[in-house]
Order: C-alpha cells, then sequence, then structure tokens
C-alpha cells in the first residue's frame, strides 16, 4: 500500500467536507501538530490538517516528512472555481508551464500520479449518480510545488456544489477506494482545451493511464523550443516516453508541428487505437 498525505485545507470548503466524509467511517489517530500543521493517521494514510491556501503552500512533503511521515503520494481534495459554475468532479496534475500566478514554480512540473489519478476519474464516474456534475480531467496546473508525486481532488464550480454532502460523499469514497497501481501504459496528452474531454475519454475506454495534459492554450505564440521543453517536462514528470494527441482539437500544421516536437525529445505519439479497451471487447 501506498504511503498517501491526505492534505485537508480548512480555507476549502470542498477539502473540509471530502475529509470530513472521509475520516467519518475511518479509525483515526490524533498524531499531534508540528508548530504548523495538525496530523491524523486514517489507517495506513495522514491527513495534514494546514491553516493557509494549499495551492501556495510548497514543500507540504518535506514538512511532513521532517514530522515523521514519508509519503509516496499527496492527494488534494479541493473546490474547484470556474466562471461557468458548471457542476463538475475532476482530477488533474500539477504544476506550471509557464509563469506561477496561482501557486508552485515557474516552468517546473510536480510529479504526476498516472495510475491512481486516472483510476481516480473512472471511480467517480463509476460512483456519481449526479447527473448534473461533469466527471473529468482538467489539465496541469497551479501550485503548490511538491517533490512528491501529486494530483487534486475536485468538486466544483461554486460555493453551491463545494458545500453538498453528496459530491463530497463520492469524492471520499474514491479516496478510501482507489487502488495504488493497475499496470497500464501511461500517456501524456497533448492538444486540447483545460477540460481535456478526449483524454477522459479515452481514460474511460481504453486500458491507460494519463500522467500530464498540455492544452493549446499553453502552447499557444510558444517558440518550438518552449514547446519542446513542455512537452519533455511533462513526459520525465509523468515516467513516460509516450504521447496521445488530440488531432481534432487543432488544424493539420499544428498537430504535424506537435507531433514532431515529441519526437524530437524522444516522445512516440500513438493513437488510441493501440489499447486495448476497459471491457475487454
Amino acid at each position: 500500500m501506498s504511503r498517501r498525505l491526505i492534505v485537508l485545507c480548512r480555507k476549502d470548503i470542498s477539502s473540509v467536507n471530502i475529509v470530513k466524509h472521509y475520516i467519518s467511517c475511518r479509525r483515526w489517530e490524533d498524531l499531534g501538530n508540528d508548530g504548523y500543521a495538525d496530523y491524523t493517521r486514517c489507517g495506513d494514510d495522514v491527513v495534514m490538517s494546514i491553516p493557509d491556501l494549499h495551492i501556495y503552500s510548497d514543500g507540504l512533503d518535506a514538512r511532513a516528512r521532517a514530522f515523521g511521515f514519508d509519503p509516496d503520494v499527496v492527494i488534494f481534495p479541493s473546490e474547484h472555481s470556474s466562471s461557468s459554475g458548471m457542476p463538475a468532479l475532476t482530477v488533474h496534475p500539477i504544476g506550471n508551464y509557464n509563469g506561477s500566478d496561482l501557486g508552485g514554480r515557474p516552468n517546473t512540473l510536480v510529479k504526476a500520479c498516472p495510475s491512481m489519478m486516472t483510476d481516480a476519474l473512472r471511480l467517480i464516474k463509476s460512483k456519481c449518480s449526479l447527473d448534473e456534475f461533469n466527471v473529468c480531467f482538467e489539465a496541469t496546473h497551479h501550485g503548490p510545488y511538491l517533490e512528491t508525486p501529486a494530483f487534486f481532488l475536485e468538486i466544483g464550480s461554486d460555493e453551491r456544489h463545494w458545500k453538498r454532502d453528496d459530491a463530497a460523499e463520492i469524492q471520499a469514497s474514491v479516496l478510501r477506494d482507489v487502488p495504488d497501481s493497475n499496470g497500464y501504459p501511461v500517456l501524456i496528452g497533448l492538444g486540447g482545451g483545460h477540460y481535456a474531454p478526449r483524454f477522459t475519454e479515452l481514460a474511460l475506454s481504453r486500458k491507460v493511464n494519463f500522467g500530464h495534459m498540455l492544452p493549446n492554450y499553453q502552447t499557444e505564440g510558444r517558440s518550438d523550443e518552449e514547446i519542446a521543453t513542455m512537452i519533455r517536462n511533462a513526459a520525465e514528470c509523468s515516467g513516460t516516453k509516450v504521447a496521445f494527441l488530440h488531432r481534432k482539437s487543432m488544424n493539420g500544421p499544428s498537430a504535424a508541428r506537435l507531433t514532431s516536437l515529441a519526437e524530437s525529445v524522444g516522445c512516440e505519439v500513438i493513437k488510441s487505437d493501440c489499447f486495448e479497451p476497459l471491457d475487454g471487447n
């Protein structure tokens, strides 16, 4: 079993609500305080409760190690904000392809957790009976910076949804049930929009795992060298050299350019029919 650090951000409504549901049916033990964060053991997991906004709280994994808990993965239950107000249950990797206005380090990605994150998406889809909620990946974005693989598990997209106990219970049950590893091939996603519909569709239908996702808006106006660096970082921080391109999200020359740049940094760009269907058919 992986040693999981689950970060409860006390400024985040969904974070508090999801962890409340997660702890409610588990045995737990108060481990104390390090002068900043409170620690609670729940089975093999440790919940770290912090007073500050998580996306700006770099180095939480190092802080946990100094306290005596060495995590294999860090999971952030969290609010998701969107101007559309669309109800959503999402997962995504973290880091910045460009600046760091939303925490983390500029031009720096955090190691992804492809198998656990993708299985979390599948579990959300299987558990969610809330028809108004969209279930999807989000592309890589925001902080904090960590040395440990991490992902966010979110409820969106405004306060009406952040407070909902039914949505929080779904995400809490995903925390309880998600397996460590499924052994499926790992891909990075290139292209598409922020909510990564093609990558979500592929993850829900094929035996694949997604690590970092690089959407079209991150590559607009960038040089070949800059984009190649983004792709290289995405692959290295996902532990793969395989990429999947959302070809229909761009024109032919753009697709050819991204394919060439991916290949220039050692990535193989493959098509969806290379992967076995999840249902085995």
